[in-house]
C-alpha cells in the first residue's frame, strides 16, 4: 500500500528538478494572473452572478452546487470540499480572500496538469528536453489553460484528472500491463463524476490492453472491470438523486435541446473558431447583456468567430500536424487511445452539435490531445533531422503567434474587467 501511494504521489507531483522547474514556472505565471484578478475584480466569484459572466462558465453555480446533476453527477461532493476549504481560509466570508483561494486551487490544478503532459512527453514518448519544453510552452499558453488557471469550474479539475489518467494508462500499456480494477473504478467515479460524458474515455485504454480480444480470459477480466466500474458509478449517481432516475432523461433532453439548436453561425465556422480553435487561440470577444433571473442585470463576455485569416491558417496548420501525427503513428496503440478520446468529443460537439456555439468552454475535455499528438509527431521523425528541424521551426512560429495573440486578447479581457467588474 505504501509503495502504491508513493508511486501515485510521484506520478501526480513533480519528481525531478526539471519537472519542479516546469511546475514552478507555470505556478508563478498563472499565480500572478489569478492573484491580480481575484484581488482587484469580482468576476471569479460574485454571489449575484450564477453563470455566463465570461465565456459561459458557471463559476458561482459550480462552486455552490457542483453544477447540474445530469451532466456533473458527483461534482456536488467535490465542490463542497473546495467551497468549505475556501471559506475556511477566508474566515467564512465570500470576499477577495475567498476568490483568491479558488483561483489558487485552479492554478495548482492546471500547473499539475502541465506537469503530467511534460512527464508523458519525457517518460513515455522520450522526446529531447528542448522539444518537450517547446510543446509544454505551447500547451501552457493555450487559451483554455490560461482561463482555467483562475476559474473554479468542472473543466479545470476534469482536465487534470484526464491528464493524470492518460499518463497512468500510458505507463501501464507501455509495459504490456493492464489497468487494475481499482484504478479503473477510481477514474470512472472521479472523471465521470465531474462530467458524465467523460466516463467513456476511462474505458478506452482497456480496449488496447495486450491480447484483450485474443484471449477469453483477458476479455472476461476486462469486461468484469468495466462492469464493476459502471455499477459503482451508476449506484453513486442514483444515490445522489435519491434514485429518481426519470429526472436524468428529462433533464438531459432539455439540456440537449437548449444547447444544440443554434443557427446564427455556420457549423464549419463554429468548429474551426470554437471547437478546434477557441480552446487554443483566442478569437475576438463580444460583450452581451445578461441577467440572473432574479432582477440583477450584468455584462457577459463571449467569443466571436475568427475575423483574421491568420487565425484560420494557424488552426488549419495545427490540425494538419495533428492528422499527420495520427496517420504516421497509426499502429501505435497509445496514439489510438488519444485519438479515440478526441473523436468522442468531436462526435458530441461537432456531429451531435451539443454546445457547438460555445464549444470553446469544453477545451478542458480534450485540449491535452494537442501536445501529446504533437509529441508523437516529433517522435516519428526522431531519426530524420531535416523533418525534425522543419517541425521545430513550424512549432516556434505557431507558438510565437499563439503567445502574441493570446496576450493581446487577454488585454481585451482586462478592459472588460475594468469596465464592469471592479
Amino acid at each position: 500500500m505504501k509503495t502504491k501511494l508513493t508511486s501515485l504521489l510521484k506520478q501526480v507531483f513533480p519528481s525531478s528538478y526539471t519537472e519542479l522547474a516546469v511546475f514552478m514556472f507555470f505556478l508563478l505565471c498563472y499565480g500572478i494572473l489569478g492573484t491580480y484578478i481575484a484581488l482587484h475584480y469580482r468576476i471569479i466569484f460574485d454571489s449575484r452572478i450564477p453563470w455566463d459572466a465570461y465565456f459561459s462558465f458557471d463559476n458561482k453555480a459550480i462552486v455552490m452546487t457542483g453544477g447540474s446533476f445530469e451532466r456533473h453527477p458527483l461534482a456536488y461532493y467535490f465542490f463542497n470540499w473546495v467551497r468549505e476549504f475556501s471559506l475556511f481560509v477566508s474566515g467564512g466570508k465570500m470576499d477577495a480572500t475567498f476568490r483568491l483561494t479558488l483561483a489558487w486551487l485552479s492554478n495548482i490544478a492546471i500547473s499539475l496538469c502541465i506537469v503530467q503532459i511534460f512527464k508523458y512527453l519525457k517518460n513515455i514518448i522520450r522526446l529531447p528536453l528542448k522539444i518537450s519544453l517547446l510543446i509544454i510552452l505551447f500547451f501552457g499558453f493555450c487559451s483554455t489553460n490560461i482561463i482555467l488557471s483562475f476559474t473554479p469550474e468542472n473543466f479545470t479539475y476534469t482536465l487534470l484528472l484526464l491528464c493524470i489518467y492518460n499518463y497512468y494508462a500510458a505507463i501501464k500499456l507501455s509495459k504490456e500491463g493492464k489497468i487494475p480494477g481499482s484504478a479503473l473504478t477510481l477514474a470512472g467515479i472521479t472523471i465521470g463524476g465531474l462530467t458524465i460524458t467523460n466516463l467513456a474515455k476511462v474505458f478506452i485504454p482497456v480496449l488496447f490492453e495486450k491480447n484483450v480480444f485474443r484471449s477469453w480470459k483477458k476479455f472476461r477480466n476486462a469486461v468484469f472491470r468495466v462492469v464493476i466500474t459502471t455499477v459503482c458509478f451508476v449506484f453513486l449517481y442514483l444515490l445522489r438523486i435519491d434514485f429518481e432516475y426519470k429526472n436524468i432523461f428529462s433533464k438531459t433532453n432539455q439540456q440537449y435541446e437548449k444547447f444544440s439548436n443554434v443557427e446564427s453561425i455556420p457549423d464549419w465556422d463554429m468548429m474551426l473558431s470554437y471547437f478546434f480553435g477557441g480552446s487554443i487561440l483566442f478569437p475576438s470577444f463580444i460583450t452581451t447583456d445578461k441577467h440572473n433571473m432574479k432582477g440583477f442585470n450584468f455584462k457577459g463576455l463571449l467569443m466571436e468567430p475568427y475575423s483574421s485569416s491568420f487565425c484560420y491558417a494557424f488552426i488549419i496548420i495545427l490540425l494538419v500536424l495533428i492528422l499527420w501525427s495520427y496517420f504516421k503513428n497509426f499502429r501505435n496503440k497509445l496514439v489510438q487511445i488519444i485519438a479515440f478520446s478526441f473523436l468522442f468529443d468531436i462526435v458530441i460537439h461537432c456531429i451531435m452539435r451539443f454546445g457547438l456555439h460555445t464549444s470553446y468552454i469544453y477545451g478542458g475535455h480534450f485540449i491535452f490531445v494537442y501536445p501529446l499528438l504533437l509529441g508523437w509527431l516529433f517522435y516519428a521523425y526522431r531519426s530524420k533531422p531535416k523533418i525534425s528541424s522543419f517541425l521545430m521551426v513550424t512549432m516556434v512560429i505557431l507558438f510565437s503567434f499563439l503567445l502574441t495573440n493570446n496576450i493581446f486578447r487577454m488585454s481585451d479581457f482586462f478592459q472588460f474587467l475594468n469596465t464592469y467588474y471592479q
